[in-house]
């Protein structure tokens, strides 16, 4: 591989002479400009908009552009002069876990390569100290005219270099998180911890550029004199569109995913963390509000009871037999029949009561 910068690691008072070469490579296929009429290629010229004259790359320099459009010319010389100490060197200032690192900061990638014989010993010794201390090396070096922060990892038996972008070039997310307050559901988030699970793990190896692919298959096809790649239909769904029903599409992917592994397409429809299924009551709890409801009947009827015994009209005392006969013939004696006279004769039924004797007094 082609070294783009040549230089050195400073590693304390070590010093690691390597060549930085670039870890990533585009596959993307590039197009040109041409005119649509006759296919003629389209090319720029770097043109003087003082005089109208195409420049030649040997006299273009370049300029700082004031607010009011004036320009500061900056020559090699005054960018040389500066007193910047990472001009060729990888100058490493800490050591810190990897997970300090916000991958939003992650831009280009380089392996670096030690740079002859004698930089191997050091090269590998700052090698092995990375891997036994599981921690990266974060760094400083100047790059195309200015000057770069870097991160140092270990990619198999390699020095990688990952640039790093200045922390004040990340960009704070204000406004970009949903401002309408939402409500997930357990079962939403039931669901979706299904489609994780269901998806797994994959070998980045296996994944591939499927755009890439249909461009070149319509180049070939087009290059053979085809027509190339026929358009969708219109009335063929298309992703992008709004998710009407969350609970729905979440099921579907967990099928469509369990169908794509070649397993079981039957999705469960699972039970929400906290609260039962709508329609769906839990057996303790419809239990408990049968006993409730029994034991609420139960007490109606004792307090029922209870108040027609007391508002139940007592029982008169019973009379002794004797009494009640000697009263009813004490009545008929004394009380005449109304259709008889006063000069009738007594009843034959009725026997004249004889006379007490008198008792006789004590002297």
């Amino acid at each position: 591989m082609r070294s783009i910068w040549n230089g050195a690691i400073s590693f304390g008072l070590v010093s690691i002479p390597i060549k930085l070469v670039n870890a990533t490579e585009s596959h993307s296929v590039s197009f040109r400009q041409i005119h649509a009429e006759d296919g003629g290629r389209i090319r720029y010229k770097k043109v003087c908009e003082l005089d109208g004259e195409e420049v030649p790359p040997a006299e273009i320099g370049r300029a700082y552009e004031e607010g009011d459009g004036s320009m500061i010319p900056v020559t090699d010389e005054d960018l040389a002069a500066l007193p910047l100490p990472t001009a060729k060197t990888i100058e490493i200032v800490a050591f810190v876990p990897a997970g300090e690192i916000d991958p939003l900061q992650m831009d280009a990638a380089y392996y670096l390569s030690a740079n002859g014989v004698p930089a191997a010993k050091p090269y590998t010794l700052l090698r092995e100290a990375l891997k036994r201390s599981d921690k990266v090396a974060v760094a400083k070096y100047a790059l195309r005219g200015r000057e770069r922060l870097g991160m140092l990892r270990v990619v198999d038996d390699v020095i990688a270099m990952h640039g790093l972008l200045w922390p004040d070039e990340i960009r704070a997310p204000e406004g970009v998180a949903p401002e309408t307050p939402v409500n997930v559901r357990d079962a939403e988030l039931d669901l979706a911890d299904a489609l994780m699970a269901t998806l797994g793990e994959v070998d980045i190896h296996d994944l591939h550029d499927d755009y890439r692919a249909a461009v070149e298959e319509m180049i070939a096809a087009k290059a053979e004199g085809g027509e190339g790649v026929q358009a969708p239909e219109p009335g063929e769904e298309q992703g992008g569109g709004q998710v009407i029903d969350l609970m729905a599409a979440l099921e579907n992917s967990v099928r469509a995913a369990r169908e794509a592994r070649g397993e079981d397409a039957v999705v469960t429809e699972l039970k929400p963390r906290g609260k039962p299924a709508p329609g769906e009551a839990e057996p303790k709890k419809r239990a408990a509000k049968k006993t409730a409801t029994v034991a609420k009947a139960t007490t109606a009827r004792k307090r029922s009871t209870t108040a027609r015994k007391t508002t139940k009209e007592p029982k008169e005392p019973k009379e002794p037999k004797g009494t009640k006969e000697t009263t009813a013939k004490a009545t008929s004696t004394a009380s005449p029949s109304p259709s008889s006279s006063p000069s009738s004769s007594p009843s034959p039924t009725t026997t004249p009561r004889k006379k007490a004797p008198a008792r006789k007094r004590s002297a």
